[in-house]
């Protein structure tokens, strides 16, 4: 029987990949020569190498498993071509990166280089790389400064930070600060009060508790928060930031990218060029601040929309209320050169 191997496969909006529609459940069949970045169906061992191909702000993410014939490059990431690949469940943002985070651990090297303290107060630190520190208790901190590792803390009051790539710094308790400086990683927090940063590229920072801070300054990242009082910003280009909680704020100053608010009393602003802002909550307000930028907003809400000209020089600025100067809700808007509202898709 041919070998599977468990990989994870990133699409467009459509589910489409280079043009092939794929389809949930299916599995599907490649005649022919197999090569890396070449020919046959092409997905990751590690997810966050996904990343490197489908930006987490307008793609679609799956387990998959690739069997058959295979290659893959050498000395290239996990990204490996397959005649065959099945493509067995598709997965949300958070549930991708956390099939990352479990992929980075079972490649921890079992050795002494894992330092692990369950008390209060401790500190692991591990600068090779392939290591894991690890806290369960308070007020800890857990540091790595190589390349594919792990730091996590499930106590109170923790920090856990990773300066390589393909890194994933984890807490799980209040207060904590999860910190990745490397490419395609991971800072994630399910406590209250709580802030996952990260500086590099293609990187995703969620916190799903209240009170929190997710904050990516790379490009093709996601910074997500499903708390209240929260705040997701991106400043890299093609990125998404998005908040399901209510007085949340969802901010992207890079281009191509993506705001979104589905709480009351929310902001989600754009000040890069071809952005989208959208509101879904009462009393929010979707702005979008470049060149053809678009917003639209819930009943209740209100959008703020500008027009600029081919250099970027504004030319109209222009705000109103759902209900309004002929704003429906639900729709997306664009500002034309005569400073009038226009719908857009």
């Amino acid at each position: 029987m041919t070998k599977e191997i468990v990989t994870f496969k990133g699409f467009n909006k459509e589910l489409k990949c280079r043009d092939f529609q794929f389809e949930i459940g299916k599995t599907f069949h490649h005649d022919g020569k197999v090569g890396a970045c070449g020919s046959g169906f092409h997905a990751c061992e590690c997810p966050f190498d996904v990343f490197s191909y489908y930006s987490p702000a307008d793609s679609r993410f799956a387990e998959t498993i690739s069997f058959g014939i295979t290659d893959r490059k050498e000395d290239g990431d996990t990204k490996i071509a397959s005649a065959s690949i099945t493509i067995k469940a598709e997965l949300t943002l958070p549930q991708f990166i956390q099939r990352g985070i479990e992929w980075i651990w079972s490649k921890i090297d079992k050795s002494l280089e894992q330092q692990i303290m369950c008390g209060n107060c401790s500190a692991a630190t591990n600068t090779g790389n392939r290591s894991a520190a690890t806290n369960t208790g308070n007020c800890s901190a857990a540091t790595n400064t190589g390349n594919r590792s792990a730091a996590t803390n499930t106590g109170n009051r923790s920090a856990a930070t990773n300066t390589g790539n393909r890194s994933a710094a984890t807490n799980t308790g209040d207060w904590s600060a999860a910190t990745n400086t490397g490419n395609r990683s991971a800072a994630t927090n399910t406590g209250n009060r709580s802030a996952a940063t990260n500086t590099g590229n293609r990187s995703a920072a969620t916190n799903t508790g209240d009170w929190s801070a997710a904050t990516n300054t790379g490009d093709w990242s996601a910074a997500t928060n499903t708390g209240d009082w929260s705040a997701a910003t991106n400043t890299g280009n093609r990125s998404a930031a998005t908040n399901t909680g209510n007085r949340s704020a969802a901010t992207n100053t890079g281009d191509w990218s993506a705001a979104t608010n589905t709480g009351d009393w929310s902001a989600a602003t754009n000040t890069g060029d071809w952005s989208a802002a959208e509101v879904s909550g009462s009393q929010s307000v979707a702005a979008a601040f470049g060149i053809e930028g678009k917003a639209r907003a819930s009943e209740g809400g209100a959008i703020v929309l500008c027009y600029r000209d081919e250099d970027g020089e504004l030319i109209h600025i222009r705000a109103s209320k759902v209900g309004e100067n002929g704003i429906m809700p639900n729709t997306w808007y664009q500002l034309n050169e005569d400073g009038e509202f226009v719908e857009c898709e």
